[in-house]
């Protein structure tokens, strides 16, 4: 079966060819069967590998597989070549599965949509992009699958391009994300220069030889990698791309924020942890990146009103954990987190895609309300999700998140005041969380709703919904993969306070979105804290910053050098030419006496000239 593992990335991507071929004109229930059928077979043999691989014993197998050379420039032989080992393997049950219930689910969600096969051919080539980033023997190939889903995710995000709007937020994705990637080419080139291989094991264990822990190379090099992760999985100071990519439809949303764009980020540090163990500067900055993002993201979830974008600001929280726990030697921990929020993110978007759609597409939580029994299926997986992104026992989400923390408290890169910044992370989590989840569900009904039933709707939320609460159990085959990260006992007392502060969160938001007991909303809507809630909605003003800073001077400077000042070097070469030829033309008159005095003028400067020098 190891054998078939081509057909992982080569499915969606043989099913981008004939949509793309079809050229939007193919029958939508042929687009479907593509569409959603080649990422089902692709999660099939992903399945079937699986089965291969746990029959081996773990610590032994990792498996290459070389289809051809890509090109060949000196010592730079980079070839289309798939690595199999457990934390690829983890991956790809996230891209195709999970992906694979998104696209069952978009088939019904856009199936009314006129650009219906569009959507498809983008989706499949999204998942062929981010499975072969994931299945890349070498950096040079990862950095294709790793462009790839930028591109896809510029096309979703503006795929009803018709409003402005959306080609903005769009436009705005793939610019942010460009400087990070800017980072990571460079990052890539630095480190063939020095190792003089891109081949990841090769690099790793040329690392390990040739820098001395600490060094300064390693860790610019890391650093470097660092800013391509935090672009792609929105990190500060690079997130403020994510909540605007909502413009997108809403499986595009679920398929960007849970199973394939964002996580990239993680599985690159991950994927060449080595390299970062190196430097504990790097380790340092990762944490206190992944810290400081999971908290500004969750004050600013806190105050929104949009429902997709609520989520959003959840995703760039959580992501933030995962970093955190990078950055503390949680690797396994954190890939662990990266699948259990796969599936309880994925839930979440596609359950408000139910909802938005029953309320015939408002996405303003206080325009929806009292939607429980008009709403029942989504009412039971949205809870579900919630339980699982709160993080309370015994969903997904606790086990994950709760091995986390531990690793955070007993760390030497983490410690207590990076336990506690988690913490509160976690308890702004449950608040936001269930604010969310009380003002949509409960209260007074505020638009009629007609939920949208059916095979395509139902099954991928029910499915999910059961992930979201069993998946902590399940076992990630990664000890081959990444070193395990022994930590010190953790107290007693920080394990229940871990537990119970997120307990406290939803007790807060029952009671100030569900009681509504006036004093406590007075507090929060009146004085100085109304004033941080509006600093806090503008997402910390970073739009507002990088407006000023960045894109207000490179638009004056770009209408000031309106004419291209590098552009007119060339033109004064022709300029000068033109003044030259206008010169010579007077001399061409046809008039014979003009030609005989100017050669005989000529002649008398010539023999001038020889008696002067002669």
């Amino acid at each position: 079966m190891l054998d078939w593992l081509w057909l992982v990335p080569g499915l969606p991507f043989l099913g981008f060819l004939i949509l793309f071929a079809g050229q939007g004109k193919m029958p939508k229930r042929w687009t479907t069967l593509v569409g959603v059928g080649s990422v089902g077979l692709a999660a099939l043999v992903t399945l079937l590998i699986a089965v291969e691989f746990y029959g081996t014993p773990e610590a032994a197998l990792t498996y290459r597989q070389t289809l051809w050379t890509w090109m060949e420039a000196g010592s730079l032989k980079p070839g289309f070549s798939l690595y199999l080992d457990g934390l690829a393997l983890s991956m790809l049950f996230v891209i195709t599965g999970v992906g694979f219930l998104i696209h069952l689910y978009a088939s019904g969600y856009m199936y009314e949509d006129e650009d219906f096969p569009r959507f498809f051919t983008y989706t499949n080539l999204f998942v062929a992009a981010m499975v072969m980033l994931v299945l890349a023997d070498n950096l040079v190939l990862l950095f294709l699958g790793w462009e790839g889903v930028g591109l896809c995710s510029y096309l979703l995000i503006g795929f009803w391009y018709r409003d402005p709007e959306n080609g903005r937020c769009a436009r705005k994705a793939f610019i942010v994300t460009r400087i990070g990637d800017t980072a990571f080419a460079i990052g890539l080139f630095l480190l063939f220069r020095e190792l003089g291989t891109l081949d990841i094991q090769d690099a790793m264990s040329a690392a390990t030889a040739t820098w001395p822990r600490d060094s300064g190379t390693a860790t610019l090099i890391a650093v470097l990698l660092l800013g391509g992760a935090v672009g792609k999985s929105a990190q500060l100071p690079l997130q403020t791309w994510l909540p605007d990519a909502m413009a997108g439809p809403t499986p595009v949303s679920a398929l960007i924020h849970a199973a394939t764009m964002v996580t990239a980020g993680v599985y690159l540090i991950a994927r060449t942890h080595v390299l970062f163990q190196l430097s504990t500067d790097a380790m340092q900055l990762v944490a206190l990146v992944g810290v400081l993002t999971l908290l500004m993201s969750g004050f600013t979830a806190l105050t929104q009103t949009d429902l997709k974008r609520i989520l959003a600001y959840s995703t760039i929280s959580q992501i933030g954990y995962m970093f955190l726990a990078l950055g503390v030697g949680a690797w396994s921990s954190a890939i662990f987190h990266l699948m259990t929020h796969a599936f309880f993110k994925a839930l979440l978007f596609l359950t408000a895609g139910s909802i938005i759609l029953s309320v015939h597409h408002q996405q303003d939580i206080f325009k929806m309300g009292g939607l429980r029994k008009a709403l029942p299926v989504p009412f039971a997986t949205f809870l579900v999700g919630c339980l699982g992104l709160t993080a309370l026992p015994p969903t997904s989400g606790f086990f994950s998140k709760e091995q986390i923390l531990n690793a955070v408290w007993s760390s030497p890169t983490g410690g207590q005041l990076i336990w506690a910044g988690a913490v509160l992370g976690a308890f702004i989590t449950a608040i936001y969380t269930f604010r969310m989840f009380f003002i949509v569900f409960f209260g007074e009904q505020q638009t009629e709703a007609h939920e949208h039933k059916g095979f395509k709707f139902h099954v991928p939320l029910i499915v999910l919904a059961v992930l979201a609460a069993v998946g902590g159990f399940f076992h990630l085959p990664l000890t081959s993969a990444l070193p395990h990260a022994g930590h010190d006992h953790v107290p007693l007392g920080v394990e229940v306070t871990a537990i119970a502060l997120p307990m406290v969160g939803v007790l807060l938001a029952y009671l100030l979105f569900y009681r509504q007991i006036p004093a406590l909303r007075q507090l929060f809507e009146t004085g100085p804290l109304k004033s941080l809630a509006a600093f806090f909605y503008s997402g910390w003003a970073m739009d507002w910053l990088y407006d000023r800073l960045l894109v207000k001077p490179f638009v004056a400077l770009a209408r000031w050098n309106s004419k291209d000042l590098v552009d007119q070097l060339p033109a004064v070469v022709s300029r000068g030419a033109a003044l030259f030829h206008r010169l010579l033309s007077l001399s061409q008159n046809g008039q014979l006496r003009y030609y005989v005095a100017t050669m005989a003028l000529a002649s008398l400067v010539v023999m001038a000239v020889a008696v002067y020098t002669g």
